[in-house]
Parts: structure tokens; C-alpha cells; sequence
């Protein structure tokens, strides 16, 4: 967790005794916003405290949180957020004067599916605090699916996604089993699994039929980043297709025959022709 000072301190518990209610009763009262988005991509929480408050705060204090805890506290300078959200949540400062207090997410986890909800804190009129709701935000984060072929001797490339990628697990297209084929911690022994040193990249080179399947990557939760069919295919998909039209295409022998006989019948209707009009 971020060092922080005293003052930032008594700002991040404020919520807790704050004096008054709510301005503009509660957040049930509007419309609920939806977001989705992938693991390991960014998610924006819009937020405009302009649509609440009719004069801009003197000291902007922003609070973003989820119905169990707060996620994010911004107080000018100082600035707190939640064990697991470290180092992946921000309210830009320079926006948030103008009104501008969206919560941006970096690399979004299956495990931040849930609600949000922000605030402005403000002065009262006596030397109390309030906090005015803003907005209410539905984040929904998905994993993901493709499919994938590939020829025999090929290389196979798996995206993490996300550095909260723990493992990858393996079912044959033959067995209801699955095991483990690359382990975080372990990326270093011998796994046929390699990941690329510079990114969030998996490679296993040299595939053979048996290593047709479902690829998925899962993160320290148990929970899917990722899931790949592959198909090992033995021919090309080049090999199939000339296949396919080489079974479609006539033989130059059976060219020369069709064309031997549709001149055959030309002759014989002309000279019909010719013979009726005599």
C-alpha cells in the first residue's frame, strides 16, 4: 500500500462519521450505468459531479466505492486505494475540476464484476462534511474464447492477458481430465509451455495431434482469463482447398471430349435446321 500522510489518513476514514445524510436521498434514486469489459483491458466508470452539484466543491474530494468498501479516495494531492485495487485505479486530476470524476481501471479482473458507486464530499454549513451522491456504475468483466487451427508442426501462442495469470490447464479432445501445463511460479523449469521475457505471452512450439484440445488460462482465483479451442489439423488448410478444387476441376482429357461433343451437336442441329428450310 501507497505511503501516506496524516491528513490523507483522516480523509480516508472520513465516510465513516461524516454528519448528515446523503444529498439527493439515495443512490437507488438513479439510473444505473452498465460497463463491461475483458480481463487485462481498462474499464472507465463515468462520473460528472456536475449533474449533482450546482456549484463546484472548493476542494474537490472524490470517494468511489463498492457496497462492501471503498475502492478509491482522492483529496487534492493525496490519494488512497483499496489492497487489491493497488496500483490499478485513478480519477484524473486534471479532469476532475471540470466535473470529470470517472473511475479508470486498469488491467480488470473477473473478481471486479460488481457495483460501484461515487461520491463528492463536501463542506456543510456548519464546519461538517458531507458526502453527495453521484452516479451508480454496473461493471461486468468476462473472460476470453476463441478458437483456433493450426497444422501439425506449427507453434501455438496463448495470451495471458493479465499478470495476474497464474496457470494454464490442458483437456485432451479424448479425456474429461484436465492438468496443468504451465505454472507462474514455475516459469522457469521445464514446461513445454514457454512465456515470451518482455510480455504476457505463452508459446509451445512443434504441435502435434495430441495436442488438440481446450487451452484455458486461469488467474490465482481459479477463475478463467481465457479459454482456446485448438485444432490440430493434419493437411493444410491451403492442402484442402486445392484438394477440393482439383476434385471439382475437369481433366484436360474431359475438356477435350465435351467440347469434341457439344461441336458434334452444333453440326447436327444446323444441318436439321438447313434441311427444314429446303
Amino acid at each position: 500500500m501507497k505511503t501516506v500522510t496524516k491528513r490523507n489518513w483522516v480523509f480516508v476514514f472520513l465516510h465513516g462519521f461524516l454528519v448528515g445524510g446523503l444529498v439527493d436521498s439515495s443512490s437507488s434514486s438513479s439510473r444505473l450505468l452498465s460497463v463491461t469489459s475483458k480481463v487485462g483491458n481498462r474499464a472507465v466508470l463515468p462520473c460528472s459531479w456536475k449533474q449533482r452539484l450546482a456549484l463546484a466543491p472548493s476542494a474537490c474530494h472524490v470517494q468511489w466505492a463498492t457496497p462492501a468498501d471503498t475502492v478509491f479516495e482522492m483529496h487534492g494531492k493525496d490519494k488512497w486505494e483499496a489492497e487489491e485495487f493497488e496500483g490499478r485505479v485513478e480519477v484524473p486530476e486534471e479532469k476532475l475540476g471540470s466535473g470529470n470524476c470517472s473511475l479508470i481501471i486498469s488491467d480488470v479482473q473477473i473478481t471486479d464484476t460488481g457495483r460501484y458507486e461515487s461520491f463528492m464530499v463536501v463542506d456543510g454549513k456548519t464546519d461538517t462534511k458531507t458526502k453527495v451522491f453521484i452516479q451508480s456504475v454496473k461493471l461486468s468483466v468476462f473472460d476470453h474464447k476463441s478458437f483456433q487451427s493450426r497444422g501439425p508442426g506449427e507453434d501455438l501462442v496463448l495470451d495471458l492477458y493479465t499478470r495476474h495469470s497464474a496457470r494454464v490447464v490442458f483437456q485432451d479432445r479424448n479425456s474429461s481430465e484436465w492438468s496443468v501445463l504451465w505454472m507462474r511460479e514455475d516459469e522457469h523449469g521445464e514446461q513445454r509451455l514457454r512465456k515470451h521475457p518482455a510480455s504476457e505471452q505463452l508459446m509451445m512450439r512443434n504441435l502435434q495431434s495430441s495436442d488438440e484440445g481446450i487451452y484455458k488460462v486461469v488467474d490465482e482465483h481459479g477463475l478463467a482469463v481465457s479459454t482456446v479451442q485448438l485444432s490440430v489439423e493434419e493437411n493444410s488448410t491451403a492442402l484442402k482447398l486445392h484438394q477440393v478444387l482439383d476434385k471439382r476441376a475437369p481433366t484436360d482429357d474431359a475438356v477435350k471430349s465435351s467440347c469434341s461433343a457439344l461441336l458434334v451437336f452444333s453440326v447436327l442441329v444446323t444441318s436439321f435446321q438447313i434441311i427444314h428450310l429446303l
